[in-house]
């Protein structure tokens, strides 16, 4: 049994999350355990239509922001990983400087400190220094730092395929190499 942690935060990009909880949502072998920043909230329901009992659904356990006492609080539950889509810059610092002051950056700093893969889907741009800076340190206590820049080799024809490839991409990413987007498998064209 695999054990995923997907957190979803305030930042614009909700979509990203609830597809990632869509491909796991009906997996037998991966138990989810999702956990929502209140702001997190009010984005899904602005940008998705979403109330925070219907991502509930989607996921094995799901826990309020403010339950820091949560097992995925502690080094000592089993987590694979973690993925936060999106995440905002509020969360991204608070995870890169250690304060842990709601479920989210706390799970996130348990997966940092027990050296588990944590992905980061920082949704933010323009980029100033702070922002650079947060997140060469989340980089550097292990964080996996992966903006959901979209792809345009497959040749996506919806917003959604977009979303999908690249929820697919955070996914395979942290393990779940079943759901990755079909490689790509290269081009005969020269440069000339």
């Amino acid at each position: 049994m695999t054990t995923l942690v997907v957190a979803i935060t305030g930042a614009s990009g909700a979509c990203y999350g609830v597809r990632i909880l869509e491909l796991l949502a009906h997996r037998p072998d991966v138990e989810v355990h999702l956990v929502m920043s209140k702001a997190g909230a009010v984005t899904v329901r602005h940008e998705c239509g979403l109330s925070p009992s219907d991502l509930g659904k989607l996921a094995a356990v799901h826990h309020r922001p403010g339950e820091i006492g949560a097992s995925i609080a502690s080094g000592s539950f089993p987590v694979d990983a973690m993925l936060v889509a999106p995440c905002s810059v509020k969360t991204l610092s608070a995870i890169a400087w250690s304060y842990t002051d709601d479920l989210v950056s706390r799970a996130a700093d348990v997966c940092l400190k027990e050296g588990r893969p944590l992905l980061l889907m920082v949704r933010e741009t323009p980029l100033h220094v702070g922002h650079l800076r947060s997140m060469t340190a989340a980089a550097e206590a292990g964080a996996i730092i992966a903006p959901p820049v979209p792809a345009f080799y497959p040749h996506p024809a919806t917003v959604d395929d977009l979303v999908d490839h690249t929820a697919r991409r955070a996914l395979a990413r942290v393990g779940v190499t079943d759901l990755a987007p079909p490689a790509w498998e290269g081009k005969l064209d020269r440069v000339p």
